[in-house]
């Protein structure tokens, strides 16, 4: 198959519109490891990305020039954005609703935290339709279409519901539960039905898809699985598909020359300059009750109580980025957090020290990556993660090679780094807290051979080394057979011209 085009769909748009105190509008890069992992993949190489643009049709303005702003963002990212717009009801049932109070909780192995309200459904239903009438818009019969993770499921099959066909991969960014936990969704049937009619569908462990394949084969009669290997093949008689584990990576040597600069190390410099005579432990999150905050709070103030000669010589900075805000889940989380950081500093604040210092807010590239280079130990325990870049960042720019990653044994990421990382159990206090004071007192040879251990691992399997696997498997070929921009430009504006007529 002779594909021309990479068209990628997910939610969201690597861009963000907002708007200030004067009604003005301004153009950001948007966050997030999908961001992360596929803006250099796609950069300069053509193709597009189709999402929405992060504000509802009713919050823009009759005079907004939304196709100036486009353009921006086509000049800035070096690939065309494709938005879908959204009202705020169908934000309010298809994003906040069946997304993240179904999906997000039943796939993380917290039901009990699920809201099966029937009306989000049909709202998700409708969603994925509008997704798919874009990606119908905008690509050709010879363009790969990569959907990405949990908000779209349906994409693929709405687009055979419209008469159409697309060459068409999935990648589930999230993990896919057990079948004792999907059991409990009451569309159960229709989502696994609805990912049958991808060409490809992706996980990011062994683990994922080996229960995806439990529940296949349980609720679908007939199912079969052929070959082993990290993809195989799966049939129901009615239908064929690939499954396969493509573990998601980062831009390792993007990061690894950032933290090389001058102005990372300055920043490095400045942090410890600030916070002398100790060691440092980074825990970095985005607000979610998934990634264990408050675990790992009570896991480092047990820490403190018992072993005290450590304090007054290490400090946690907690970074929590914000995340759903209007959700009264993740505020009462947040403030959770702020009361267990206030507690711990007022137990164990000594003169001149402060154990914790806690940031509610989203970094700078490069702060993130100086606060990457500087801190000694990288405390990352999520109670269930997909993958957790994170973890592969703060390696990739552990330039000096001192760094110390303890990491969880529920991210997807201990898989490939499980030989040279600390693995702990986040719900296991006392285990934590015996994780960081081994650690605090790890001698530098051993430092240095682990994360040089682990510096490689992430090196070789790389965000392109991602791509290029989940390409071969899904179209038989890799990201040298898409375009460059000049390349990509003509054919682009031809196609507009066409549908313009």
């Amino acid at each position: 198959m002779e594909t021309r085009r990479l068209a990628v769909v997910s939610n969201r748009l690597p861009i963000v519109l907002k708007q200030d105190a004067n009604a003005q509008w301004s153009i950001t890069s948007a966050s997030g490891g999908l961001v992360t992992a596929l803006g250099p993949v796609l950069r300069n190489r053509g193709g597009m990305w189709i999402g929405w643009l992060g504000s509802t049709s009713e919050s823009l303005s009759s005079g907004f020039q939304l196709k100036q702003f486009l353009q921006k963002g086509n000049e800035e990212s070096g690939y065309t954005l494709e938005p879908v717009e959204l009202t705020e009801e169908e934000l309010r049932k298809y994003y906040f609703g069946f997304s993240n109070e179904i999906l997000w909780p039943l796939f993380h192995d917290m039901p009990t935290r699920c809201n099966f309200d029937p009306e989000y459904w049909g709202v998700y239903k409708q969603v994925n339709q509008k997704f798919a009438r874009a990606v119908l818009a905008h690509t050709a019969f010879d363009d790969y279409v990569w959907v990405h993770d949990y908000q779209l499921i349906l994409v693929a099959m709405e687009i055979k519901k419209l008469g159409e066909k697309r060459h068409c991969g999935f990648f589930l960014h999230i993990p896919f539960p057990p079948l004792d936990v999907f059991l409990k969704l009451p569309w159960r049937f229709q989502l696994l039905d609805a990912l049958m009619q991808y060409d490809l569908v992706g996980f990011q462990t062994v683990r994922d898809r080996r229960n995806f394949i439990e529940c296949i084969q349980t609720l679908t009669p007939g199912a079969k699985i052929f070959g082993s290997g990290h993809v195989c093949k799966l049939t129901t008689g009615k239908q064929e598909i690939r499954l396969g584990t493509f573990p998601i990576s980062i831009d390792y040597q993007g990061f690894a020359d950032l933290a090389g600069t001058k102005e990372v190390a300055d920043e490095a410099w400045i942090i410890h300059q600030n916070l002398p005579n100790r060691q440092l432990i980074l825990g970095i999150d985005r607000l979610d009750y998934t990634k264990g905050i408050p675990n790992r709070l009570m896991a480092f103030a047990a820490a403190l109580k018992r072993y005290p000669q450590m304090r007054k010589k290490i400090t946690l900075i907690q970074v929590v980025v914000p995340s759903r805000g209007n959700i009264r889940e993740y505020n009462l989380l947040k403030q959770e957090i702020e009361r267990l950081v206030g507690e711990i500093n007022g137990q164990f604040t000594e003169v001149g020290w402060t154990p914790i210092i806690y940031m509610y807010r989203s970094l700078s590239r490069s702060e993130l990556v100086a606060y990457y280079r500087t801190c000694e130990i990288a405390l990352i325990t999520p109670l269930k993660d997909g993958m957790n870049l994170v973890a592969k960042e703060y390696c990739a720019s552990n330039v000096d090679e001192n760094g110390v990653l303890i990491l969880s044994e529920f991210a997807g990421a201990a898989a490939q780094l499980h030989q040279a990382a600390i693995l702990v159990n986040p719900f296991d206090i006392e285990a934590v807290a015996e994780a960081i004071y081994r650690a605090f007192t790890m001698a530098p040879d051993e430092r240095k051979t682990r994360m040089q251990r682990l510096r490689r691992s992430i090196a070789r399997q790389n965000v392109f080394h991602w791509v290029k696997t989940f390409l071969r498997a899904g179209i038989e070929n890799d990201l040298s057979s898409f375009p460059l921009m000049e390349l990509f430009v003509p054919r682009r504006a031809k196609r507009s011209a066409m549908n313009h007529d």
